[in-house]
């Protein structure tokens, strides 16, 4: 929960501040039929996100087992794929998003400036199809009910609407360098919580070596310990029950079960090895050419 509480809460403010920017600017240029159109397009692209979900949670009953499994799998790697983008491509676009904004809105609005709807639509879907397939996949690896998943998110994306509100009114300040550099942190680690569970996935439809499959006959030793009950990294689930309240928190954060695959540790392992001092470098390194661009 606390995983989809934040997904909702960072692309929910991610979103707000956009919508922000354009109103703001269509509003300086006095053109409220231009505010209409883009509250059309964030309302449309609410409405693909929404069904996006659906789609996701409702889509698959009805499939055999491994076919299940090979698309979850397949889905959570594409949702690790794209929030991980989503976090690099936010940090190098933060410093000057709001300009390439309004450069948009200028050219959107020649003509009937039917064109702005698209901006505002494109601008929230892109944030709500991520939202959508990201926390499909984190209430997936968690175990947690799609409903309690889908309303904690809805929680986050309220509190993001409350703060963008008051962001947008001047009532509240806030460190937005801060705030996306450690949300993108706990995001990058909740990423690679899913990322093992997507490996768990495929692993039992068969599509990758694992517990699930026996080793190729005449296997070396070093495949053979990629399969069958070698392929096994740990298995504490003696000591924390797989269904627990501590295995679930440990689940949903930090992506740990108490039984993991040699091939699960080493992608998710590898993944925070490879993105997090990446990230954490450039989000300083981006600070401080800001500062050095200030007068």
């Amino acid at each position: 929960m606390i995983a989809t509480l934040l997904i909702g809460l960072r692309e929910g403010l991610e979103a707000a501040l956009v919508v922000g920017v354009l109103l703001a600017y269509v509003g300086k240029l006095n053109r409220p039929d231009a505010a209409r159109k883009i509250w059309l397009g964030v309302a449309a692209a609410i409405l693909l996100s929404l069904g996006l979900g659906a789609i996701l949670t409702y889509g698959a009953y009805g499939l055999s087992f491994t076919a299940q499994e090979a698309i979850g799998g397949s889905l959570s790697i594409l949702a690790v794929a794209m929030v991980t983008w989503m976090v690099f491509w936010m940090l190098k676009m933060s410093r000057g998003i709001s300009g390439e904004l309004r450069g948009q809105v200028d050219r959107a609005l020649v003509g009937s400036g039917w064109a702005v709807a698209l901006i505002g639509f494109v601008s929230v879907a892109r944030e709500g199809i991520e939202t959508a397939l990201f926390i499909w996949a984190t209430t997936r690896a968690s175990g947690t009910a799609p409903l309690v998943g889908f309303l904690t998110a809805i929680s986050g994306i309220l509190i993001a609407i409350a703060i963008g509100w008051a962001l947008y009114k001047g009532l509240l300040r806030v460190n937005l360098t801060v705030f996306f550099r450690w949300t993108g942190v706990l995001l990058l680690v909740f990423a690679a919580g899913v990322l093992a569970y997507g490996i768990h996935d495929l692993q039992e439809a068969g599509f990758l070596p694992g517990p699930f499959v026996a080793a190729p006959e005449g296997a070396g030793p070093v495949v053979a310990a990629w399969f069958g009950e070698a392929a096994w990294a740990f298995n504490v689930s003696h000591i924390i029950a797989p269904d627990g309240l501590i295995a679930v928190i440990l689940k949903g954060t930090l992506g740990f079960a108490p039984e993991m695959t040699k091939l699960e540790v080493l992608a998710w392992a590898g993944y925070l090895i490879i993105t997090l001092p990446l990230f954490l470098v450039r989000s300083y390194a981006g600070q401080h050419a800001t500062r050095k661009e200030r007068p």
